[in-house]
């Protein structure tokens, strides 16, 4: 079974491992996190070294079809993001050093 690491998890990592308030871990992760929104949502790729990047793409309006009913709609224009790993990461999950 695999567990989902939450915001809050990482919080408790903080306060464990550097020795900040509960608080004080809490405000960073969500400033940490409304930061890296603050950037994709203008556009600008993010890239977190030896992790990976976030590269937003904006996708133009087209023609889909649901592929239920055969029936065509336009399919509205969006921001998508692309994750890039980075190297490091790749080789940590093959096992090698």
């Amino acid at each position: 079974m695999t567990k989902t690491i939450t915001r809050a998890d990482i919080a408790d990592s903080l306060y464990n491992e550097l020795g900040f308030s509960h608080t004080e871990s809490l405000k960073l992760v969500d400033s940490i996190f409304a930061k890296m929104v603050e950037t994709l949502s203008a556009g600008e790729e993010l890239k977190l070294s030896g992790f990976a990047s976030f590269i937003p793409h904006r996708k133009n309006s087209r023609m889909g079809r649901n592929p239920r009913t055969g029936e065509q709609h336009i399919i509205t224009p969006r921001m998508v993001l692309s994750f890039k790993a980075s190297h490091l990461l790749k080789k940590a999950l093959l096992g090698k050093k």
